[in-house]
């Protein structure tokens, strides 16, 4: 199976590490603590057909560089992959930082997805109720549900 990848300015090749893609910064960026910037990836990409992209943080990225995804996972559409749909991962710097251009900072997993799902409208969903948020305890081990 293909996708097509077009590498713009300043970026670096993607790298695959089990099921995922490593992704670097495509420049290099100074953040503020509060801020939130989208820092771009320097790639766009199109996948095949039923696919979509999950883009989420590397394990490390918060400790090591001091900004978490303010988005907590990064849905690409299959659809956006024009020319100028640069991949981005959206920033919430927790502490000054910079991120230098070539920084690893986020890992993506192509997702197949169902494209053919029709909803009916019900008056029951015939399951019993398993409760509201939270609902299964609050620690291994507790017995509480």
């Amino acid at each position: 199976m293909k996708a097509k990848i077009k590498y713009h300015d300043g970026a670096s090749r993607i790298e695959r590490h089990g099921a995922m893609w490593d992704m670097a910064a495509s420049e290099t960026v100074t953040l503020r603590k509060g801020e939130v910037r989208i820092i771009p990836l320097g790639v766009s990409v199109k996948l095949p057909s039923g696919f979509m992209g999950v883009l989420v943080p590397r394990s490390s990225t918060c400790l090591k560089h001091g900004i978490m995804m303010a988005n907590s996972v990064g849905i690409i559409e299959n659809d956006y992959s024009g020319d100028g749909d640069v991949w981005g991962f959206v920033a919430y710097a927790i502490r000054d930082t910079v991120i230098e251009q070539g920084t690893r900072i986020a890992q993506f997993m192509p997702v197949r997805y169902a494209e053919d799902i029709e909803f009916e409208e019900v008056d029951s969903m015939g399951c019993a109720d398993r409760g509201g948020y939270g609902s299964t305890g609050v620690s291994a081990g507790s017995g509480a549900r």
